[in-house]
């Protein structure tokens, strides 16, 4: 049976499976890049982002901001992705789920099928460059943002599954793993450290970090969001060093881009020109890296809860020392491929990737049954022939 199953798939596979745009991503490292970027939490947030990296001599600058699966409002997020490109900015979306209704100290674990709604409502959007950067998920190395569970095979599954999906609608798409707690230790069932956590996910998928576009990494000052950048460990800023080294060690490629999505000192421990000191320090002695692409600390602003302590706007809208020091570092005018599209104020959903039945009269007038496989369907019967 199972043998039938499989020839059934490949026949369908070669019958079926059409060759699409063969473009591949651009590499963001092999042209101009203004590193610099911010993490944001809201759409509407955009239009304060350009002032502070595109400052200085910078030009298209980065900003991440996360989208949950009950936000897919096409409407809401084009105009996000227009205002991107009125203002300048590279967006790089993090997907996530939402929180989880049943556990409520954990997002919810995410399906297969929450990436495939993504692949095609993130492919209806008209992006404001040819790269189009997706991040998949965040820390699962926490249980927190996995439905309570540590599992990295089960990531693994899902990250190799994204790229299948993601490429098959868009070879533009830019699939970057999701970033990984760096502080965390190896606790039953809570969480693991990142490093073991790597480890787990090859074991899983072999070459796993050999089919990513890029690395996400939350090089936060740890312990305590407050090491100064002088601190060089496998759980400080240098974080991404080791993670790079280990991404190599496993197979993927020594010169996979580097993303710095998540990190930043609390003001909690340390005052505002302390931290803006850090800053200038970190920026010109340890993320000046040649294989990182973008630095985005979190965050613009929080006006409540436990982002508060990283926020670079006050509650009264002003802007604080750490603001101020990094709309004040010189930076690099941008030159990242811009598309052509038109903003887009008509847009209009694509298809839904569904098995669509198309029934037709033939000549003896007969009603013939065809079948119809979507692009994503094709993709996702590519996938299961690989596992």
């Amino acid at each position: 049976m199972k043998q039938f199953i499989f020839c059934l798939c490949l026949s369908l596979l070669f019958v079926f499976f059409s060759t699409g745009n063969t473009d591949a991503v651009e590499n963001p490292l092999s042209y101009q890049n203004n590193k610099f970027g911010i993490h944001i939490l809201f759409p509407q947030e955009i239009n304060e982002v350009s002032g502070l990296i595109n400052s200085n001599g910078g030009d298209w600058g980065y900003a991440v901001i996360p989208i949950q699966a009950t936000d897919k409002d096409l409407k809401k997020w084009q105009k996000f992705m227009d205002e991107a490109k009125k203002c300048h900015v590279i967006p790089i979306i993090r997907i996530a789920t939402e929180g989880d209704y049943f556990k409520k100290d954990s997002w919810r674990k995410p399906r297969f099928e929450d990436v495939l709604d993504y692949a095609n409502f993130l492919d209806s959007l008209k992006w404001p460059t040819k790269n189009r950067y997706v991040v998949i998920f965040n820390e699962p190395n926490n249980r927190g943002e996995w439905g309570g569970e540590i599992n990295p095979s089960e990531y693994a599954k899902i990250l190799t599954y994204a790229v299948t999906v993601f490429k098959s609608k868009s070879q533009d798409f830019f699939i970057i793993s999701a970033g990984l707690d760096n502080a965390a230790s190896n606790r039953n069932g809570i969480s693991m450290n990142e490093y073991d956590y790597m480890r787990q996910m090859n074991a899983e998928i072999p070459g796993i970090f050999n089919q990513i576009d890029g690395f996400s990494s939350h090089s936060y000052p740890n312990p305590a969001f407050s090491q100064p950048p002088s601190v060089q460990t496998q759980m400080s800023i240098t974080s991404f060093k080791y993670e790079k080294s280990l991404v190599s060690e496993l197979g993927g490629k020594d010169d996979l881009p580097v993303f710095i999505t998540e990190t930043g000192w609390s003001s909690k421990t340390l005052s505002e020109d302390q931290i803006s000191s850090y800053l200038k320090e970190a920026f010109t002695s340890v993320w000046n890296d040649k294989n990182i692409v973008a630095i985005t600390p979190f965050i613009l602003k929080a006006s409540a809860g436990p982002f508060v302590e990283f926020s670079f706007i006050r509650n009264d809208q002003t802007h604080t020392k750490i603001f101020d020091s990094i709309e004040n570092m010189p930076k690099t005018k941008g030159q990242p491929s811009i598309t052509a599209d038109v903003l887009g104020d008509n847009i209009q959903q694509k298809t839904p990737p569904v098995v669509i039945r198309n029934f037709s009269d033939t000549k003896d007038g007969i009603v013939e049954n065809k079948i119809v496989l979507s692009n994503t369907l094709k993709a996702f019967i590519k996938w299961l022939l690989k596992i």
